[in-house]
Parts: C-alpha cells; structure tokens; sequence
C-alpha cells in the first residue's frame, strides 16, 4: 500500500480514540484519510475538533465503503451486528480489524462471510499514553505485507506481540486486564506512603514514578526482572524484609491465580460463542 491507507475508525470511543491519535501522530496514517463513528453528534464533533478527521454520528456502512482498512472498535456484544451492518460494502482487498476481546476469528469470518484479512487484536489501556501492550493475530488469508501495515499503525500507540488466536484469551487475562492489578499496586503503595506519614503528594508522585521506572528498567535492560530486584536487596536490608511479607501473603502467587482465572474466564466466553457459531451452522 503505498499511498497512506483510508482508515474507518467505527465506534471510536476511549481505544478507537487513542488509536486514532497514535496513528496520526506517527504519520501511519492522514486525517484526511481517516474517518471515525461515534455514538453521538457531540462525540463525533468532539473527534473532529481533536483530530481534524471527519467523524459521524452512525454512518458504519458508509465509512467502511471507502476505507482500505476497517477497524471495529464496539463493544463485543455489538461486533456482529455492526459486521452485518456494514458487510455488503466490505472488500476481500480490505483489511478488517476487531478490538474486541473473546470474540475469535471463527465467529468474525462467519459474520463477514467474505474471504478476507481479518486480524484480532487486544490492546490495553495504556494506548492512550502511546505506551500500550498489544496482542495481534491474523486468519489464514492475511498476507505479509498486510501483517506489516497492522503492525505499524498499532506500534504507533505500543508494543506489538504476534500470538495465535487461541492465545488471546491469555492475551486478555495479561495485558488486557493487567493495568486494573498495577492500579491496585500503585494505590497500594501511596497508601502505604500514607500510613508512614507521607504527604498524598508525595506518596503519588514516588509510588507513579517508582513503577514507571521498575518497567523501564525491565524492558531497556532486558535483564529478567528475579535479576535486577537482587540488585536492589542487600543482605539484612529493608528490601529483603519487605519481600519476605509480600512472599508470606503469597503475593506472587495471587498474581499467577488471577491471570489464570482472567484467562479461563475469558475462555469460556471464547467457547461460548464458537459454541453459538456450531449450532448455527448445524
């Protein structure tokens, strides 16, 4: 594709959004070549000030007439109806992207009906910060090259990780939902802070930027992270005595169970609709 590709952006709200503004930013894509729908006249005309695209209150089918690439952004429950909404102008020379969690290739493909790329891809929130995590696969049509330019608009607000469809539900468990447990991390620190006699201030402004900065070491240092906490422990230190509760309250262990619990959670919903498409076809 070597002109900038036609984006239609439909359901751009929060992540839709953010997308939007990172592919913009990163010049993957132009606003006059970027098209958004929103719910309302007032979300619309808010994305149309923010970005200078134009951004419809509705209008699915005509956005993704005239795009090379369609992004569903909806909610899950709403991707089929939206796919059949807008299936008679999609393309097989298209590229059609879903946002949605737990709804796998099979179920898009059978709504799509069209022997097209089709990508799924799992970002988390952190795409707002240009600073996201995101998990990306592909059926069987998608080509390299198609690969290649998925890849540069979500680089464009992250960290891109190719999985199979099937590792998805994994994908959700930690990335997807992985800042709500560093939330909880960060407002559990400043209350700590807290509770030491620190100022709320204070206590946010190390706690925020002692996890930023954990992470950026983790990822510029490309050292496993068991390396570099020792770096930090000193024999009868305070560190030491600090990791010795949080391994008596089994810290790590709680963080394992949840993102096995996430994942077979978001596996079943998974199943589910595989289960739903199966009965369908029968």
């Amino acid at each position: 594709m070597s002109s900038p590709p036609r984006v239609a952006v439909l359901g751009a709200g929060n992540m839709g959004a953010a997308l939007i503004g990172g592919m913009l930013k990163a010049e993957v894509a132009e606003a006059a070549h970027c098209v958004a729908t929103t719910r309302t006249e007032a979300s619309a005309a808010a994305l149309e000030k923010r970005f200078g695209i134009l951004a419809t209150a509705g209008g699915n089918r005509e956005a993704a007439k005239g795009a090379d690439i369609v992004i569903l952004a909806v909610k899950p429950v709403n991707i089929p109806k939206v796919i059949r909404e807008i299936r008679d102008e999609l393309r097989e020379d298209q590229i059609l992207i879903s946002l949605a969690a737990s709804l796998p290739l099979a179920v898009i493909e059978a709504e799509v009906r069209l022997r097209m790329p089709v990508f799924r891809a799992m970002p988390n929130i952190p795409v707002i910060v240009e600073e996201g995590a995101i998990g990306i696969c592909h059926n069987a049509v998608a080509t390299r090259a198609q690969r290649e330019i998925v890849e540069s608009l979500f680089r464009a607000v992250g960290v891109v990780a190719w999985v199979d469809d099937e590792q998805m539900d994994a994908v959700t468990a930690l990335s997807g939902s992985g800042p709500a447990y560093v939330y909880i991390f960060i407002e559990a620190m400043i209350a700590a802070g807290l509770k030491m006699g620190l100022s709320r201030e204070i206590s946010t402004r190390l706690a925020e930027q002692t996890v930023l900065g954990a992470a950026k070491h983790v990822r510029d240092s490309g050292l496993h992270p068991a390396i570099l906490r020792d770096q930090v422990i000193t024999p009868g230190g305070v560190t030491i005595a600090a990791i010795h509760e949080l391994e008596r309250h089994g810290l790590r262990s709680m963080l394992i169970s949840a993102i096995e619990t996430a994942t077979l959670h978001s596996r079943k919903r998974t199943n589910a609709m595989l289960e739903d498409l199966e009965n369908s076809i029968s």
